[in-house]
């Protein structure tokens, strides 16, 4: 049988692109390899032709960062909550008595719209004193965020669209790459999400294990999380929930109600978090 040099090239991009349980998986659910190699094919075309990851966090200092906690101005970073530790990127509490709802966010300095982030996290020790149940082992990538400085003094969260990082507590499943909408509603599956959370298809993480997550964002057209080369979560059309307050503020001073640009920040929800990587690609 012929075969062409079109389908050797593919066969090529799977062999040294694709993670091999990708394809076991698909075969034994009795999946559509090819479209399955025109998907991953697709992605590796992304990404020859929109460049290579760049850090973002350099393992030194919060260059490019600033920090938003609640309660405090931007730019004040209560209780050395943000820090950089032997080239870690911490959300530490050892200086909280309680933790009293002050939840941050630390902004990255560039807007953005299209592009990929790429993170390495986990867990470690316990909780802040007070914290809600509901933020053990939680954390998130905040995307599209309104500007920090459009933010209430006490505003709990940023308009934006979370990805969350989740963490299992040793017996229980709970997936990661769940998306959370503070002042904002999405579409999924064609239908408009107006609940808060919806889960991924992500399998749970246990202990204090290293977490790689990859969220690609185009623009207001599409938000996925992705680990290990598998899409766990996809959403269209983030735009601005008229009923919340926040989000009405920002209506009321112009902002378009469709979503299609922000900031990240990433959060601190009360649980002491670790990330090793940041990056960064932006696409065209």
């Amino acid at each position: 049988m012929f075969v062409s040099q079109y389908v050797l090239g593919l066969l090529l991009i799977i062999i040294f692109t694709a993670p091999q349980s990708v394809f076991r998986s698909d075969l034994s659910r009795g999946g559509n390899v090819t479209k399955r190699v025109v998907e991953l094919t697709s992605a590796s075309q992304d990404r020859v032709a929109n460049g290579k990851w760049t850090p973002i966090f350099n393992g030194r200092n919060l260059d490019g960062w600033t920090p938003k906690i609640k309660g405090y101005p931007f730019g004040e970073n209560f209780g050395n909550t943000f820090r950089v530790e032997n080239g870690l990127l911490k959300v530490s509490y050892d200086k909280y008595d309680k933790f009293n709802q002050r939840f941050g966010h630390l902004f990255y300095k560039e807007k953005l719209s299209n592009y990929r982030l790429r993170v390495e996290y986990r867990f470690i020790g316990d909780q802040a004193p007070e914290g809600p149940n509901w933020a053990i082992r939680n954390s998130g990538a905040m995307l599209h965020c309104q500007t920090p400085q459009s933010m209430g003094r006490d505003q709990d969260f940023p308009v934006s669209v979370e990805i969350q990082f989740l963490g299992g507590n040793g017996k229980d499943p709970r997936s990661t790459g769940n998306m959370c909408s503070p002042g904002t509603h999405v579409v999924m599956g064609g239908k408009l999400i107006t609940q808060h959370c919806v889960n991924s298809t992500s399998q749970t993480y246990h202990g204090d294990q290293w977490v790689t997550m990859e969220i690609e964002v185009r623009g207001g057209k599409l938000i996925r999380s992705i680990i290990g080369g598998q899409t766990v979560l996809e959403l269209t059309n983030p735009q601005l929930d008229d009923k919340d307050p926040d989000a009405q503020k920002l209506l009321q001073q112009g902002s378009p109600k469709m979503v299609t640009e922000g900031y990240i920040s990433l959060q601190a929800e009360s649980h002491p978090i670790e990330f090793r990587k940041v990056e960064l690609m932006k696409l065209k």
